[in-house]
């Protein structure tokens, strides 16, 4: 995992305005448990594309699992909303489950 995050780090360094080396180093970081910093690049991704569902999703079930379901929520509600408005009904579906749970 450390050399996928080696990999997406070197990327983002040369090219720090790219929001998909951010969101794979963001998901490399998760998966190898760093949450603060995959969170940090979740949120660069967010703020990047208004119409961008899966760092929604990921950055609002890291917060779920980091135990801040109030700042989840917003984010998992906005991408609901574009789940709707893009015709994706397996991520509207399990949103819906997550947001029913809160």
């Amino acid at each position: 995992m450390s050399d996928r995050i080696a990999q997406f780090s070197a990327l983002v360094a040369a090219q720090p305005a790219n929001p998909l080396f951010r969101f794979s180093l963001a998901q490399a970081l998760d998966a190898a448990g760093r949450l603060p910093e995959a969170a940090e690049h979740y949120q660069t991704c967010v703020a990047a594309r208004a119409d961008w569902m899966m760092p929604r999703i990921l950055l609002g079930k890291l917060l779920l699992r980091s135990g801040d379901p109030a700042a989840a929520r917003p984010l998992l509600e906005d991408a609901l909303r574009l789940a709707h408005e893009q015709n994706h009904e397996d991520p509207a579906a399990e949103l819906s489950a997550l947001l029913a749970g809160l």
